[in-house]
Parts: structure tokens; sequence; C-alpha cells
């Protein structure tokens, strides 16, 4: 017992030393890079030019194939969408086995078989792998294309081309690819209706034929599997896949704007604005500056705490989210370069600004030494995690082959990236993001967003749904058939208590509150029907200006200096309500529709005055009159009208916005009191 006592005694004491030699004030000291230890991947060929590359992993019973196939691009013409079509037809019924008892052999062994137009993919349980393989294999090589199956899939490719035609993203995405590649590229043609209708079986067959080849093809074997067993599998069932003739296609690298500009794309139902800054980019996998552009996207835009992210939605709160992409090709100049947001209608202009000033500030001003350092970390980060699994290794060894590159690529990724330095982040900015060759894409509702957009710095263009040049769309929605001013002001008179209300009141009397460069003021309205009001302003408890109109002649006052009412303005006052300007309204003309901050406006005009009325609640939203000063320049001066509130059954706006010169003065509504607290001794 007293030896455990002594032995306990001993550990706490060492463990209190221990302790007491850790200073921690001070941040650990950063350990090594992580030594990566890459999967082994055997690879071996076909005579056929299919290359094999297969991963052991015995953690469990699995094996999962992919087959690629690595064909250039190529342009489909005028029956664009037939690969497409091809590969949604690949596996449904071959030469040796009918669609349905292939599906149900699948389904039996638990397994999953897919195809598309480059690819096919086998997943199952060990112990089924070589059934499954050879019902992918068969696909692959023999796949029968009926005409029964032909039909049924044009159908369906064309329904779906139907549900999409006002897809604000898809229109969006499509419309930058022809812009960008130009629609003669085949990263710029379209499946549409016309080129759908004009593909026929024996296109089909042909594409399958020229196209689906083993000449470029690899296949990814991961899983519990023996290589020497698997290698003999394959071999036979791939092996009399036969070599095509497959021409390479030759087309011209897109070209970058000379200059910034905006390309728009009107779509009337849209709700938010699909914003896309593009340019595209010579950038391979391997290439040396490829590890800096990297992480000066990752810095930009490369997620939740990059630098587009926390302006466009922490700061500024445009959209759920905003990111950058850099992409990499084997092509020349086919890459591209994107930043992107969808936005609301209403900031899509500031959000254009934001975008590009995000993108010119990390091409002309240096990252912080702890951006580059926290994206270095985020991407060693998910390097080491990637590597731990077994598919990692195939996909290495296929980059590696795909792209030509050293065998020790991935074995020095963390190296590289490490020695990326911030100055090597700015010049692959600079090369890369190219915010002064840009396209600003813009798909969005023209109504609501070109009136700010032209505002901008930016020449804006116009294209159609299909990538065509067209006209500046037209800024005013068509005004509902038997719409007329009166039954606009009758819907303002429901909307804001009911007409039998409206006119039984006889006086009204409120009271406002606003701050004049820090002075506060009151403002007391009092208006008595049909046509006599006052208004007085007070500052600091002295009245500042007064204008009375007793039904009769009026005038204004205002330090001390009465000045009559002129002729015209007599006539004026005796021609409105005082209590509802509206009621005159009715005789006036609508003019159009216009989006006021995300909402439509039925505009109505009376004189010299335009009056917006919110098309869905009915309730006025903003006054325009349109005055002439003493030198006879014309001078627009809004009225804003907002937070209604009832009082006795009648809503009145206790929000009022007035423009008075270069000033925009803003009233509060504090009392309001209809058929009392007005005398005619308030009109003298």
């Amino acid at each position: 017992m007293k030896t455990k006592i002594l032995s306990t005694i001993a550990i706490i004491t060492l463990s209190f030393a221990t302790n007491a030699q850790i200073d921690r004030s001070k941040m650990p000291t950063p350990g090594p890079d992580p030594v990566v230890k890459l999967g082994t991947a055997e690879k071996f060929s076909l005579d056929n030019g299919m290359t094999v590359i297969m991963v052991e992993n015995h953690k469990l019973p699995r094996v999962a194939a992919t087959l690629r196939i690595d064909n250039q691009p190529y342009f489909e013409g005028e029956i664009a969408g037939v690969s497409s079509m091809m590969g949604s037809l690949l596996g449904r019924g071959t030469t040796k086995i009918s669609k349905d008892n292939f599906n149900e052999k699948v389904d039996f062994l638990g397994a999953n078989v897919s195809f598309n137009s480059t690819s096919a993919s086998a997943r199952s349980l060990k112990k089924y792998f070589p059934e499954v393989l050879s019902l992918m294999a068969d696909g692959v090589k023999n796949s029968q294309f009926t005409q029964e199956e032909f039909d049924k899939e044009k159908e369906v490719t064309l329904e779906n081309l139907k549900s999409l035609e006002k897809n604000i993203p898809v229109i969006a995405s499509r419309v930058e690819s022809i812009l960008v590649y130009g629609k003669n590229h085949p990263y710029g043609e379209f499946t549409s209706k016309t080129s759908v209708n004009k593909i026929t079986l024996a296109d089909v067959k042909n594409n399958f034929n020229t196209y689906y080849r083993p000449n470029n093809a690899y296949l990814i074997i991961v899983g519990d599997i023996n290589p020497k067993e698997t290698k003999k599998l394959v071999t036979k069932l791939f092996a009399d896949w036969k070599k095509g003739q497959i021409a390479a296609a030759a087309f011209s690298a897109p070209e970058n704007l000379s200059t910034t500009q905006i390309s728009f794309v009107n779509m009337p139902n849209a709700n938010q604005s699909e914003i896309a800054v593009v340019n595209t980019i010579d950038l391979t996998l391997g290439d040396k500056d490829y590890y800096a552009a990297l992480l000066a996207n990752k810095i930009l835009g490369g997620g939740g705490g990059a630098r587009l992210f926390k302006n466009l939605r922490e700061d500024k709160a445009y959209t759920y989210g905003s990111y950058s992409r850099v992409g990499q090709s084997r092509q020349t100049n086919t890459a591209t370069f994107r930043a992107t947001a969808s936005v609301r209608n209403m900031v899509t202009d500031s959000s254009v600004v934001e975008i590009q000033k995000e993108i010119n500030k990390i091409r002309y001003q240096q990252v912080t030494e702890k951006e580059l350092k926290d994206a270095k970390e985020e991407y060693i980060g998910g390097f080491v995690m990637d590597v731990q699994k077994p598919a990692t290794a195939a996909n290495y060894a296929l980059n590696i082959a795909l792209y030509n590159l050293p065998e020790d690529f991935y074995a020095n990724y963390i190296k590289n990236i490490n020695s990326v330095t911030v100055a090597d982040v700015q010049n692959a900015a600079i090369k890369y993001f190219r915010g002064d060759k840009a396209r600003i894409m813009v798909t969005g509702k023209g109504i609501e967003v070109l009136k700010n957009l032209e505002k901008t710095d930016y020449v804006i263009s116009y294209f159609d749904t299909e990538g065509n040049p067209t006209e500046k769309p037209a800024m005013t929605m068509p005004i509902p058939a038997g719409m007329t001013a009166k039954t606009v002001v009758n819907k303002y008179f429901e909307a804001i208590g009911g007409k039998d209300k409206v006119m039984a009141v006889k006086t009204t009397m409120m009271v406002a509150n606003a701050t004049i460069q820090g002075t506060p003021l009151v403002m007391t309205m009092k208006a008595s029907a049909p046509n006599k009001t006052s208004q007085v302003v007070s500052v600091m408890g002295n009245v500042a200006s007064k204008t009375v109109f007793d039904g009769t002649t009026g005038y204004s006052e205002s330090r001390g200096q009465r000045m009559d009412m002129k002729a015209e303005q007599i006539a004026e006052a005796k021609s409105g309500n005082a209590l509802f300007n509206d009621v005159s309204y009715m005789s006036g003309e609508l003019v159009r529709i216009e989006p006021i901050e995300g909402k439509n406006a039925i505009v109505l005009k009376s004189n010299d005055t335009e009056v917006y009325y919110d098309m869905t609640s009915g309730l006025k939203i903003k006054e325009v009159k349109t005055v002439k000063t003493p030198d006879g320049k014309e001078v627009k001066t809004p009225t804003v009208f907002s937070d209604y509130k009832e009082v006795n059954g009648i809503k009145f706006p206790h929000t009022i916005g007035q423009k008075m010169g270069p000033m925009d003065l803003e009233f509060k509504i504090k009392e309001v009191k209809i058929n009392e607290g007005v005398s005619d001794a308030d009109f003298k």
C-alpha cells in the first residue's frame, strides 16, 4: 500500500513539474507539415487504347468502377443535344439482354450501374462485382437503340426544355456560355427545341459508334480487389471493345472583351438577378502559378470566410452567398474565372459595383499574410483529408496521366502550396481575375434593375434568352385592361378604410416632427372640407412659417414677411380637396406601371402631379409634383408616404418624406384628429 501511495505522489509531482514548464501565454509552435502517404495505384493498358487504374482497399467488401471517355470537345451543330440523348439511351437493353432483364439483374444484385455520354459506372459488393462489371461492359459495347426508347427520350427531352424556359439560373448559364465561347464552339452551343426535333435515331447510333470508343478511355477500379484477378477480368470484358476513328476537332480559342461591359438578359419573371463576372483564362493543372491562382481565389471568393461572402452577405445583406471560382482546362483559353451572386433586384447595381471592387482590390493590393496563411491551412487540411480516401489515389493517378504531370506532383503538393507568397497571389490575381476585361452577365427583371444599372460606368448590351443581340427592353408594363384612374383611387379609398368613412371626414388635424440640420421642428397641418388648409411650421417653439387658404384667398408668411397667393395658386387651391386630394385625381390619367423598391406601382398623372399607388395594397406611396422656379426651370419635388396606421377606422401615413432642395426631410406623424380640433379661426 505504501508503495502505491508513493507512486501516486510521484506521478502527481511529475505532472505539476511538467505543467510548470509550459508557458500558456504563448501560442504553441506549429508542428512540421504532415507527411502525406499516397495510396498506390496500379496501371495497365489494353491494345484498344483503354487505360486501367486500380487501387486496393480492403476495409469494406465493396468495389466501384468508373469509366471515363476523355475525347476532345466536338461540335454537334444542328443536332445539338445528340450526345446527351445518346447517353440517356445507353444501357436500355443490349444485343444480349433486354432493358427489363438488365434492370432486374442489377436490382437483384443490390448494385448500381449507370451510363452517360462520356462515362459509365458500376458499384456492388465484392462477390457480385464480376457479374456487375460484365453488365456495365455489355452496356458500353453493345447498347441497343430502339425507335421506341428513342421516341420516349425525345419527348422527355422536349418536356424538360419546356419546363426550363423561364428558369433564370439555367438561362443565365446558357447565355453566358454562348457569349463567352460563341455559338460555333462546343462549349457555346446549346440544346434547343429546334435541334432536338432534328435529331434522328440514326444520329444517335452514329454518335455512339463514333465517339463512345476506348481510344481515350480510362477505367478506374477502387475497392476490395485482387489486382491480378481484376486485370484478367477487365481484359476478358473489354479487350474486344473496338477502337474507332475519332477525328481531332480544332476550334479557335475564345477571346476576352477589350474592356469590361455588362451583358444583360431581360427576364420579366425574375424575382432576383443572377450576376456573373466572367473572363476566360489559360490555366492548366500543373502550371507554375496554378497554386497561387487557387489561393488567390480562396481568399477572394472560395467560401463563407472569403471577401466576396463577407462583403455581399455579411456586411451588405445583398445575397445568401457570393463566391468565385477559377477553373483549369487542357484546351487553350477555355477555362474561366467567375465571380457570382444571386441578389435582390433592387441591389443589382450595387452588387455589381461591390463584386468588381473586391476583384480590383485583390489585383491591386496585396493580401495580408494572415489571409494567405488561413487559405493555405484550409487547402492543406482538405488535401490531407482527401488522401485518406482510396478513390483519391486513383483520381491522382488519372490526373497525372491526363495532364502529363510528374509522378511526384501530389507528393509535393503541400510544399508547393506553402511556397506561394503574397506577391505570387497578387500576380496570379492580376493575370487571371480580369476585372478590366470581364463580361458582367446580369440576368434579371429589366424594368426593376436597369434604371440603376445604367448609372454604373459600364456599357450595357442586351441579349435574348438564346444569346442573340436585341434591343433594350421596354421599361414599362402594360396597364391592365379595365383599370382607370377612378378604379385606382377607389381602391385606395377601400385600402384606407372605405369610401363612406373617407367621405364622412369633415376636418383633420395632424402634428408631425422632423429634424433639419440637427434642429427639431414641428409641423401642424389643419384642413376643413372642401378646401380650407393651414400649415404652421415651428422651430424651438417659434413659428417659422405659415401657409393659409380660407377657401377664397390665402397667403404665406415667413420671417415676418407676408406674401399673398397669386391667382393661379388660388385657382389650384380651390380645385383640390383639402382632406383627400385623391378625389380630384379621379379625373387624371394612368400613364405607366413602375417598380418602386421591388413593388409595382400604377402611376396616375393629374395636372402637374404624378401619383404612385401600390398595385397590390392599393395604398398611395408617392407623389411627384413638378414646379417651375423663378428662372423658368422645372423641378420635380417628391413626397413619399409610408407606415400607414389606423385612426378612427381610417389609415393615415405616419411617415412622410419630402425633398426640399438638397435636403431630405422625414416627418413622423405624432397626432391625428378627425372631425375635432379645427375651427374657422385656424384659416384666418
